[in-house]
């Protein structure tokens, strides 16, 4: 169903932007399920259809589609599905809506007693704690593993899943099964110059490491008072290792750990890198737990494919800030805002209460994969209802336990650009992981006095 940009519509049309991964499963024909069907199921007058305004998939380029909608105040779309790492900029320029005002008590009592604590932080207003967007699905990062490809070349991986190893461990068990086998790659994962690097795949692996953007999870959500810690010797060693994966020989490797990653992943993102992967053709990938869905079947790997949180370099206990440290995993995933200058106010709220039940969010991840915002859902789900992801539901608990949002200020989408393309130009060699967080560093401090110099004003 095409989106509509204006011009008469139905009275019980409620517009909504999404991608075409969400309108595929909107509608059905038939008897088959579909979020709309679920919503109605849900208690959503059967008189309201919600309508697919189709949007790209890239993140970057709806967020700047959702701006230039809501900075001319043009409706519809009615609801905005938002990237939870650029949310809360609309937030702060008051152009979303403010459901604690708006959605009835038994909803919002359980979105924030039951909703994963992670994605509500980044939906609401980081000043009142007023909730601003309805989590629809959040998304986790997970490293899957061959474990029959491990094990053959000599690896016991029978307590990853419970307990990560350490990076050195998991490069050397890499590097011998990709050596003993017949596989191309070791790990694939996604370094390209995008958001994705900055936000996600690079910031776990730092993480891991106990390196931080602005020091300790404490900081994440205020900009211009807050230290810039990106040139520290933990943020370094983490680019460094990275760098090893893709070429041992630079002068900047870190000698304890090995060479399994293609020079490729520079310009891969999560389609690019899971292909090799997917394929049998990589022992190791980093991606969303969409991947696990997509290459845990029966039809592909089944059992053999092994899931857990990221390795880590340094133990949360050793690290020297709040909250880093130890295994992680990335947070990514997607709101809904009702747009503060729709005419169908009501509907649209009424669409969100529907989204608030746990019907539609097992439909949700039944049909595309999407993790529900209450990750008990997939915890307490067998097999038969879910598929391959119910074998490492304590992996998701675990991944939900220690996720690790972005820094999201109203200069976030500035400063993801400052990052990635340092952390990019490293990973390529064409900087010296010193110089590249050095330059970003001074970079950053830019950025935050200049925050800091308006808010003075």
């Amino acid at each position: 169903m095409a989106g509509c940009l204006g011009g008469t519509r139905d009275p019980g049309t409620v517009v909504m932007t999404a991608a075409t991964d969400v309108e595929g499963i909107m509608y059905s024909d038939g008897d088959e399920p579909s979020i709309q069907q679920a919503l109605w199921d849900a208690g959503l007058d059967e008189d309201i259809h919600v309508e697919i305004q189709t949007v790209v998939s890239d993140s970057v380029q709806r967020m700047q589609e959702a701006q230039s909608a809501l900075q001319a105040g043009r409706a519809p779309p009615d609801i905005h599905m938002m990237d939870s790492g650029w949310t809360i900029p609309f937030i702060l320029r008051e152009q979303t809506t403010n459901l604690s005002e708006q959605l009835s008590d038994e909803t919002l009592e359980m979105v924030e007693t039951e909703y994963l604590e992670a994605a509500l932080e980044t939906a609401r207003h980081p000043e009142t704690d007023d909730l601003h967007a309805l989590p629809m699905f959040p998304d986790l990062g997970f490293m899957l593993y061959r474990q029959d490809l491990l094990e053959d070349a000599g690896h016991d991986t029978g307590g990853w899943a419970e307990e990560p190893p350490s990076w050195e461990e998991f490069s050397t068990a890499v590097s011998d099964a990709m050596t003993d086998s017949d596989v191309a790659y070791g790990f694939t994962t996604q370094a390209d110059a995008y958001e994705g690097l900055s936000c996600c795949s690079f910031n776990e692996v730092m993480t891991s490491w106990g390196g931080a953007y602005f020091g300790g999870t404490d900081t994440l959500f205020a900009a211009g008072d807050r230290p810039i810690t990106v040139d520290e010797e933990h943020v370094v060693d983490a680019i460094r290792m990275l760098r090893t994966f893709i070429d041992a020989d630079d002068p900047n490797a870190l000698e304890e750990y090995a060479e399994i990653c293609p020079s490729a992943i520079v310009q891969w993102s999560e389609q690019e890198s899971l292909g090799p992967f997917a394929d049998g053709n990589a022992v190791a990938h980093r991606n969303w737990s969409f991947a696990m869905a997509e290459t845990g079947s029966d039809e592909a790997f089944g059992e053999d494919l092994g899931v857990t949180t990221m390795p880590y370099a340094v133990s949360e206990a050793d690290a020297a800030y709040e909250g880093v440290g130890g295994t992680t995993s990335a947070l990514g995933g997607w709101h809904l805002v009702v747009s503060p200058y729709t005419d169908r106010r009501e509907e649209a709220l009424q669409v969100l209460e529907a989204f608030a039940s746990e019907e539609v969010m097992l439909t949700i991840f039944e049909l595309q994969g999407f993790l529900p915002p209450i990750i008990e859902l997939v915890t307490e789900a067998d097999e038969a209802e879910i598929g391959p992801i119910a074998r490492y539901t304590d992996q998701v608990q675990r991944a939900s336990e220690t996720a690790i949002p972005r820094p999201v200020t109203d200069v976030w989408p500035e400063q993801s650009a400052l990052i990635y393309q340092e952390v990019n130009a490293a990973l390529r060699g064409a900087k010296a992981p010193d110089e590249a967080m050095a330059d970003l560093s001074e970079r950053l401090e830019g950025s935050e006095t200049e925050v800091a110099g308006q808010d003075g004003d």
